[in-house]
């Protein structure tokens, strides 16, 4: 068991961590917090000295383009309509349905998990057994997990801490934290308080806790424990350095932000002229601000004069560059930009090619999800396992990740029209030699026209013998089981 001391330079090496940082700034730039908010001013005064310039507009507009890539890549990933996890054996694949594709609990975990692994740059799904006795799963927050490896703990065994700040109870300003120390079979309980230290959790009881703890209503309720055989805490990876989508597109967002707030900033110190009088006949400023904004007028002497002067805001200069830092965002963020959808160029082919570096990140995270199930899904069917005395493993398990994309439903319905026209066109043609092809050959050739199964229909033929039989008959049956052919197309001689 881990130490004491131990655990705490643990916690405190994963707060301070790169990893950690990384994922703290995807996590900041994805709730709207950039790094605009902190955009000072500052000018040389006549004495030399740097000092803040309060007087100038300073707009602070944070533009969450992180926020739209990391929901778009996450729906993106898990939309279609059709069941994730599938098996070809019923009996499986009812196991699968059962906890996973009709489980609408375990989609909201594995919709938050993929959504921490992008912004983050890892996520974390929690194993737990409900009061049903059932493997069940929930998304942890990964922020306030910490993995210990063998060969870094003193007992050369794995580890996973869990720490979360709680609020104090006695209005104290320092810190307190619930930890956790997790191994594969059970798990202790602790308080981190910075004055007081480490030191087990009094209301923890047992502690340590056994991953399952149940009593048994026959026995005089007996408790009875069990363990997963496994740390119930599971890792998905964004890449294979665990950094945050944030990591390539963090400074064109910031020049994004600063050009357009810039642009704010000019309109807003330019929307006040510049009054240039000369020859004014007076000495007291203050009565020709008074007589500018009150009386829309000022006294000048006959040399005099009064001039309004504006200055020129750099708008096109600015508008091309917001422009191009828009294009980079979605292009180096392998995101689909949605001004593009609706420009009038709205072909499926033109929609598919917009869909084409989404599709490449999904691809990538694809792979890694289809790993990370892997474990879990073996899980659930160890369990199923130990219960019916059976031998599932994922080997009988397939994922299928097909993505609905936005088309053009007119140039779909094209489609399906040309189709329709072309196997109409080739039954026809059928139809046209069916005197050189035979009843046996005609019948085979229309059903693989028409999608139909002909093993299914052959025993239905007329026989070739029995002139009594008709093909038309033979047909016309094939028609009311299987449906009309599309686009209208005849199927009788």
């Amino acid at each position: 068991m881990l130490t004491n001391d131990e655990i705490v330079r643990y916690i405190r090496n994963d707060m301070g961590s790169e990893r950690k940082r990384k994922a703290r700034l995807g996590e900041r730039y994805y709730n709207g917090h950039h790094d605009i908010e902190r955009y000072r001013l500052f000018y040389y005064d006549g004495d030399g000295n740097l000092v803040e310039d309060r007087t100038r507009s300073n707009i602070k507009i944070p533009h969450q383009f992180f926020t739209e890539l990391v929901d778009q890549q996450a729906q993106y990933m898990l939309s279609g309509r059709g069941d994730k996890i599938r098996s070809d054996d019923p009996t499986v694949q009812e196991i699968l349905n059962d906890r996973f594709n009709r489980n609408e609990d375990f989609k909201a975990a594995l919709y938050d998990l993929v959504e921490d692994t992008i912004k983050n740059g890892f996520g974390y799904l929690y194993a737990y057994v409900d009061s049903d006795g059932r493997l069940q799963f929930e998304s942890a927050d990964a922020m306030g997990v910490a993995e210990v490896r063998a060969d870094e703990a003193s007992d050369r065994c794995e580890y996973v801490i869990t720490y979360d700040p709680v609020p104090t109870r006695d209005g104290r300003s320092r810190q307190v934290w619930k930890v956790g120390v997790w191994d594969k079979t059970r798990c202790w309980r602790y308080v981190w308080d910075g004055g007081a230290g480490l030191r087990l959790d009094p209301d923890a009881d047992p502690n340590p806790r056994p991953h399952v703890l149940y009593t048994d209503g026959g026995n005089d309720g007996a408790l009875y424990w069990q363990d997963l055989g496994v740390i119930p805490f599971f890792r998905l990876d964004n890449n294979a350095r665990q950094e945050s989508g944030i990591v390539r597109v963090k400074k064109l967002i910031d020049d994004y932000d600063l050009m357009s707030s810039g642009l704010s900033n000019n309109i807003q110190d330019a929307s006040d002229a510049f009054w240039v009088v000369r020859g004014y006949d007076g000495n007291d400023l203050d009565m020709l601000i008074d007589n500018i904004r009150r009386k829309k007028q000022v006294a000048v002497g006959s040399e005099g004069d009064v001039e309004i002067k504006t200055v020129a805001i750099p708008v096109e200069a600015r508008k091309a560059k917001l422009e191009e830092d828009r294009r980079d965002i979605y292009e180096f963020g392998m995101g689909l930009d949605p001004d593009k959808v609706g420009d009038g160029n709205v072909t499926n082919v033109v929609i598919m090619s917009r869909y084409a570096l989404l599709d490449l990140k999904c691809n990538k995270l694809e792979t890694r999800l289809k790993q990370f199930l892997n474990r879990i899904v073996q899980l659930v069917l160890d369990e199923h396992n130990r219960e019916a005395g059976t031998a599932y493993d994922t080997g009988m398990v397939w994922y299928d990740f097909e993505r609905n994309v936005i088309s053009n439903e007119t140039d779909k319905a094209a489609i399906r029209l040309s189709e329709a026209q072309a196997q109409q066109t080739r039954i026809n043609t059928l139809l046209a030699v069916a005197d050189r092809l035979g009843k046996d050959l005609l019948v085979e050739q229309i059903c693989g026209a028409l999608d139909i199964d002909y093993a299914e229909v052959k025993d239905r033929l007329p026989d070739q013998d029995d002139p009594e039989e008709d093909l038309d008959d033979a047909m016309e049956e094939i028609g009311d089981d299987e449906g009309a052919a599309p686009g209208g197309a005849e199927t009788t001689a």
